[in-house]
This record gives structure tokens, sequence and C-alpha cells, in this order.
């Protein structure tokens, strides 16, 4: 029978895993809005993008301050503000007539929504609240499910589009983002008084100077950048790749769901492997594998096979890169200041986010074609694979067992 600690772990574990889910495959499941709102509206692909670009851009500047906050309140407080953020984001962007307020409701407000109930202050927590020797499991489970997420809730969105219309199938999400709120009860990790007798502990300035001095963090940001290229890519302009490869809506839909199923494989792996095998070495192999992937599949005939094909292995090198990049921030900046830190490496992937969600839209508007982006997202693999060999992977602490 388990005891109360493990109990309470179970709980704030699972309460973190299904606040993920829900965040992120809301999140996700904006890409199947392009086609159906840029017809009704006569907007242009850029235009939608460029609003999902802003909110990637804006999401990474605003998740070092959400960051900084959930570090010095807990981060409950800052994820339930988050959920409102979202509810009211989804609901303005169901009721925009036009591109500029779709995209200060789809791009500002949501870009905050997104930082403050994140899977960055989430996983913050969670590694906060968890001993060492949970914490690479924990996180591996807190990007499962944020991949479980998108793998739910992308069909659901899809089906609601089906059923309800695009702007039906917006006010259930705003709806479902509320849910939120009662799972981040759980996540109180705001930090204990600090005792009248104890040593000054480190300082939010003092953790940022150092880090912002180290040659292991700006290889983490940069490889971090590379990534959010690729998530940002593949998640809104998948759907409409496939369409363009005259090749059914629900092949799009199927592919970032199936991604999200085969990523909840890839993130508990990864998580595992964090706590077993260097994190600097798995950073890059899963660039170089992301590279040699999307190389193939370039080159390969577009068929509703080999679109869910690739979709499945991408899956296991989606989000793969959270667990040993959070457990090399932990290693290496200490988990006080962890939200803080980590926002910032966020920080990148998220302007990487912005560059591939706009870009896309950008090339394929001018050119017709996605192929020069998949160059450039092969490219970007390969030096992310090689931006990492100089990451600092130190040892773990020993755990002093009692006597």
């Amino acid at each position: 029978m388990s005891n109360p600690a493990t109990r309470a772990a179970g709980v704030l574990i699972a309460c973190a895993v299904i606040c993920a889910a829900l965040a992120m495959g809301l999140r996700q499941s904006f890409g199947l809005f392009l086609a159906p709102m840029t017809a009704a509206h006569a907007w242009s692909a850029s235009g939608f993008a460029f609003a999902i670009a802003l909110q990637v851009l804006l999401n990474g500047v605003s998740q070092p301050i959400c960051g900084q906050v959930a570090d010095r309140i807990g981060g409950r407080r800052v994820i339930i503000g988050g959920a409102v953020f979202y509810c009211l984001g989804i609901l303005g962007m169901a009721l925009s007539d036009g591109l500029p307020l779709f995209t200060f409701f789809a791009g500002i407000v949501m870009g905050v929504a997104v930082s403050a109930a994140g899977m960055p202050v989430i996983i913050a927590s969670l590694t906060r609240l968890l001993p060492e020797e949970k914490r690479g499991r924990a996180v591996g489970l807190g990007t499962a499910g944020s991949s479980f997420g998108q793998f739910m809730v992308v069909p659901l969105a899809q089906f609601g589009i089906n059923g309800f219309g695009w702007q039906g199938a917006l006010f259930l999400m705003a709806g479902a983002a509320l849910l939120m709120i009662p799972l981040a009860l759980p996540l109180n990790d705001k930090p204990a008084p600090v005792a009248a007798n104890a040593a000054p502990e480190q300082t939010a300035r003092e953790a940022l100077s150092l880090a912002l001095r180290s040659t292991t963090f700006w290889c983490l940001f940069f490889g971090f950048f590379v990534c959010g290229l690729h998530v940002s890519f593949l998640t809104v302009h998948l759907p409409g790749f496939v369409a363009s490869c005259h090749l059914p809506a629900a092949v799009g839909a199927a592919a970032i769901a199936l991604i999200g199923l085969f990523n909840i494989v890839g993130s508990l792996g990864a998580g595992e492997l964090s706590q077993r095998w260097r994190r600097r070495e798995l950073l890059v192999a899963i660039y170089a594998l992301r590279g040699v992937l999307m190389a193939v599949f370039l080159f390969t005939e577009k068929t509703a096979g080999s679109v869910l094909a690739f979709s499945a292995v991408m899956g296991l090198l989606w989000l793969s890169t959270v667990p040993p990049t959070v457990a090399l921030c932990a290693r290496n900046f200490g988990t006080r200041w962890l939200a803080t830190i980590f926002g910032l490496v966020f920080l990148g992937h998220q302007v990487g986010g912005f560059t591939g969600a706009f870009l896309g839209g950008l090339i394929f508007d001018r050119t017709g074609s996605y192929d020069l982006m998949w160059s450039i997202a092969i490219a970007a693999a390969a030096f992310a694979a090689l931006v990492h060999l100089p990451v600092r992977d130190p040892a773990p602490t020993p755990v002093a067992k009692p006597a």
C-alpha cells in the first residue's frame, strides 16, 4: 500500500499532467482554423500565420516574466490567471471580424496566457515540489501529458469545426480552458520563508547573471530556438502542407494528432534517459535524427501513408528535448529560480517558433510551396545538433542517506 507522500506525489503529477495536456492541446489546435477562418474572412495565410507567430513570440518574451512571478508567489496563482486569459483570448478569436482584432486576441492575449498556464511554469513547479530522483520521470510525464493533450484535443477541435463550425468550436475551447483552474490547485510551490539565521539565498539577479555568462545557457537557448522553429512550422503549416499535396483535410488533423500520440512515448523515454544517460548526447541525437527524418520525408512521395509515418516518427522526437533541457538547467543553475531561467531558455524556443510559423506562411505565399522551408528546417537541425556539443553536463549531486 502506498504511503501518503507517494499518494500526494501521484496526485500532484496527475494534476500537472492533465493541466499541461489541456493547455498544449488547445494551443496546438489553432492550425486547424487557418483554412476555414481565412476562407470566411478573405484573410491571407500569412496574415493568419503572423497572428499565431506573434503569439509564439510574445509567449517567449513574457515567459521569463511569468516564471519570475511563479518563482516568487508559486505556480498555482500564475496558472489560474493564465487559464482566465486562455478563455478570454479564444473567445476574442471567435468574435474577431478583422485581422487586427484577431491578431490582438490570438497574438497578444493568447501569448501571455500560454506563458502563464504553459508547460514551463507547470514543469518548474513539479521540479521544485519533487525530490531529484523523481524529477526526470515527472518532467517526462508532464511533457507526455502535453502531447496526449495534442492527441486528444486536436481531433476534438476538428470534430467541433465539422459539427459546429469554426466559431462554435472556438466557443467550446474557451469553456474547456477554465478546467485548468481546479487542476492548478495542487501546484502550490510558493517558496517557504527564509529562517532568520539561514545563510542568504541566491537572488534572482545573481542567478540570471550566472546563467547569462554561461556558454551552456546560450547553447541551450539556441538549441531550443531550433526546437521551436520545427514545432511551430509543423503545428501551423503541416495541415496546409498536406492540403497542398492534394490530400484530405482529415490527414492533416490526423498528422498533428499522431505527432502528439507518439510524443507520449518519446517524452517518457526522454525522461527516463535523462536520468540514466548524458543529457548533452541525448539532445545531440534528437536534433540529428530530426534532420535526417525531414530530409527523407522531403524526397518521399507524399501519400496519406507517408505523411502519417513521418508524423509518428517525428512524434518520438517532438518534445523529447524538454526533459534533458530542464535537467541541464536544474543541474547547471539550481532550482530556486528554475522557472525564470528555463523561461529565458524557452524564450529561445518561442523566438524560433515565431520564425517557423511566420516564415513558413511567408515562403508559401511567395513561392506557392513549402520546399524552401523544409530545407531551412533540415539545416537548422544540423546546427542544433552541433551547438549542444559544448554544453556542460555535470553529474548529479549525491543524495545523503540517513545513518
